[in-house]
């Protein structure tokens, strides 16, 4: 056929309707499509120096998106591919509506002998079908022709928010390398990249108006050797000669670079809070109008990070900086932040309290609402739709305004039962700053543990949201927050593989969705990493070791990511590499050691390891006096009684409430001796979580009549720097006990000088060793 006319058009979704869907194991795409129909003949068309691009519309869009086609087969193959008039040996674009699927990123995709057809809505779906069929080529594209199957594809994507968020503040990164991430996002059809230009660290992008921002507050003095929170603040003498900006004309050459890859910039101008580059340069800005160097790192004590909400000089800078910023991004959509606004310097300034007076206002709250809410306003009136991550919430919401949800779901959830448009970004498991493999052989990152996995398996419309609301989530993305990826290539590490696993999240229909099926795909495009020369992890080769009790009996299960592997464990000493087969018995406390194998291949670059402790309270029954965080749900109920010590790097096994005491009874198996008690807590002071000011403990044989209660001060000077565990124990004279009452004091809020002061502090429970 010469062309694709809207008749074949139908004829193409009548094929799909007949046919039945088979597997999509053998094509590699990412993320998959909705529906591939495979004929079952292989090479029945190939790219060659004479195939003809055909372009039967010629609009700007669809010239940019075969440019990009263009280029990736030339820098792939070699091939120059030129666009004409042919009847065979063509690759041919029309954009015509597809009956029935009004979606303009929807696309159809037909191979024969003669050529491909690619048929869309828009120049949008175009682009989409062509990277699809990119990623049909072979992975070692310079080595092989390009030869394609017979196949049809129909494809559209679920959500119409596919993010990608980057951080260019705490590191800057070039226009290049700003490029070579949205290429990476075209790739996967990611739409929308969220673009993180403002913050305490650093200011990165130009405001002709204010041109210190950009000649103070784009810089810093270098600090790059020490951990992020241990950075030394800077000295007057010495040089802030790290950090960098983009002018104006660098940002539309960026925005026009992601258009032509049909990806929207959304930019990120942090207000109220996170604004201390800004504050060094104009000091005014802020309640106490002091002087102060450059952040370094995350060192915030004595440093000033909120724009004063009470003086009116401040709104008029940033309606300033907005208007100057607003042109250069065509997105309806503008992110404020709004986020970890201290509320302290509010409390102490007369502006700001004057300003709750006036507004008859309650509380800082209210104050913040009101900040975000005049802002969002503003924008409103400029065309704008205002963004905020779930900290807009309090206080009261903005009309109009949207939600990321980043501190779990929640935040999401109440902003659509209140018919607001939401964007889900919670940290497990959309923070890839977090460790994506055994935080043991991977590079220094802030903590948590997302893996690819656990990416893949997300389920971005919340459960608690019933279908009629389930509509305001547009979507989700992924946030790359680089304190600790100080170069580009490092950045690169963390979101591959990720980021196909979050790009088949958010297009794919959940029901066509299969970790053991998607595995085989993602290998492949490993290799495509490869051939590209691409900083990637290898994979998640940890064994995961999951314990829990049965008839208070601690047993153990070996999992592993990464299907049709072996796995070989060591059960403290006693057994050398046995093969591991089913449930373990643990009966001495001990170690368990485990290695990742396929094909005999070891591929655990460690061990993964589980010590554990035997006690008289494994799987006794806990009962809490209110519920703990959902966000650290660890182990289930016998998280505290599982023989198992949580981990300080991930804080997986630690049981969580945030400004709340902990309360809770144990109640031990049967009627026995005991010579100690003893409960453990976390101390992280740089994580906002602090171990108890004291801990109450009293005991019991029948649960009526108590014996007296001991108090357990915490005399433990506050440590500052890497995270410890303390103890709290009772030792007795072998009493006969069948309850246990423990009662945890939360410090409530972070103390004063922290960088977190006056917010909701967290207690960190771990194991009740009885002996």
């Amino acid at each position: 056929m010469n062309f694709l006319k809207p008749s074949l058009l139908v004829g193409l979704i009548f094929l799909f309707g007949m046919k039945t869907m088979v597997a999509q194991t053998k094509f590699s795409i990412i993320p998959k499509p909705v529906e591939l129909t495979d004929y079952g003949v292989n090479n029945v068309f190939t790219i060659n120096s004479n195939t003809v691009i055909v372009d039967r519309n010629g609009n700007d869009s669809l010239k940019q998106a075969l440019a990009v086609f263009k280029l990736a087969i030339k820098n792939s193959s070699g091939l120059n591919l030129k666009v004409g008039k042919v009847k065979t040996n063509y690759i041919k674009v029309v954009l015509a509506s597809i009956i029935g699927f009004p979606q303009s990123e929807a696309y159809i995709i037909k191979i024969d002998k003669e050529g491909v057809v690619i048929g869309a809505n828009t120049a949008k779906g175009a682009f989409y079908g062509l990277q699809s069929l990119l990623q049909l080529l072979p992975a070692s594209a310079t080595h092989q022709a390009l030869a394609l199957p017979k196949i049809d594809i129909l494809d559209y994507p679920r959500f119409v928010w596919r993010g990608m968020h980057l951080d260019v503040v705490r590191h800057f990164f070039t226009v290049p390398q700003v490029k070579q991430y949205i290429d990476l996002m075209a790739m996967y059809k990611m739409n929308t990249f969220h673009w993180h230009l403002t913050d305490d660290q650093g200011w990165r992008i130009e405001i002709k108006k204010y041109p210190k921002l950009t000649e103070t507050g784009a810089w810093r003095v270098d600090r790059r050797a020490w951990h992020f929170n241990d950075r030394p603040t800077a000295k007057s003498e010495e040089a802030a000669n790290y950090g960098g900006f983009y002018t104006q004309e660098e940002v539309k050459e960026i925005v026009a670079y992601a258009a032509a890859r049909m990806i929207t910039v959304v930019p990120e101008i942090e207000l109220p809070g996170h604004s201390a580059a800004a504050i060094t340069t104009y000091p005014a800005l802020s309640c106490k109008d002091e002087l102060q160097l450059p952040l370094t790192g995350g060192d915030y004590v004595n440093k000033s990070s909120n724009y004063c909400a009470g003086k009116e000089e401040v709104f008029t800078f940033l309606t300033d900086v907005i208007s100057e910023v607003m042109p250069l991004f065509p997105s309806q959509y503008f992110h404020i932040g709004g986020d970890e606004v201290e509320k302290e310097p509010w409390k102490a300034c007369g502006a700001c309290q004057k300003r709750i007076k006036e507004e008859k206002l309650k509380d800082e709250l209210e104050l913040q609402s009101y900040f975000v809410k005049r802002i969002g306003k503003f924008l409103k009136a400029n065309g704008k739709k205002m963004i905020g991550w779930d900290e807009i919430l309090e206080g009261g919401l903005a009309s109009d305004a949207v939600v990321m949800s980043w501190r779990g779901e929640s935040g999401g959830v109440a902003a659509a039962k209140q018919s607001h448009e939401v964007i889900m970004t919670p940290g497990v498991p959309c923070y890839f700053d977090h460790y994506q493999a055994d935080p043991a052989s991977e590079p220094k990152a802030i903590g948590g543990f997302n893996s690819l996995k656990r990416v893949y398996d997300y389920e971005p419309i919340p459960a608690e949201l019933s279908d009629s609301l389930s509509h305001f989530v547009l979507g989700a993305q992924a946030n790359v927050w680089t304190e600790y990826m100080p170069s580009f290539n490092h950045v690169v590490y963390m979101i591959l593989p990720r980021m196909p696993a979050m790009a088949e999240v958010l297009w794919t229909p959940k029901k066509y969705r299969d970790w053991n099926e998607f595995y085989p795909r993602i290998e492949i495009h490993q290799m495509r990493f490869e051939e590209l020369g691409l900083n990637y992890c290898k994979g998640n080769f940890k064994v995961d070791i999951k314990t829990f009790t049965h008839n208070n009996k601690l047993k153990a299960v070996l999992l592993s990511e990464i299907p049709n592997a072996s796995i070989k464990y060591n059960l403290s000493g006693k057994l050398n590499n046995a093969a591991y087969k089913d449930t373990i018995t643990i009966d001495s406390s001990g170690t368990i050691q485990a290695w990742l194998y396929r094909n005999n291949h070891q591929l655990s670059i460690l061990p993964s390891e589980q010590k554990y402790v035997l006690h008289k309270a494994i799987g006794s029954k806990i009962t809490y006096d209110k519920p703990v965080s959902k966000s650290y749900p660890a182990e289930g109920e016998s998280t505290l009684v599982n023989g198992i010590f949580g981990p300080l790097a991930t804080r997986s096994s630690w049981h969580a409430v945030n400004t709340s005491d902990m309360g809770l009874l144990l109640e031990l198996p049967s009627e026995m001796e005991v010579k100690s008690i003893q409960m453990n807590f976390l101390h992280f002071y740089k994580a906002w979580v602090f171990a108890p000011v004291k801990v109450e403990m009293a005991y019991s044989t029948d649960g009526v009549k108590w014996s007296e209660l001991v108090v357990l001060e915490n005399n433990t000077p506050m440590v500052k720097e890497n995270p410890i565990t303390q103890q709290f124990g009772l030792t007795l004279k072998s009493v006969k006990i069948k309850y246990i009452r423990i009662k945890a004091k939360n410090i409530g809020v972070c103390p004063v000088g922290h960088p977190g002061e006056g917010q909701g502090a967290w207690l960190f429970a771990d194991e009740i060793v009885v002996e």
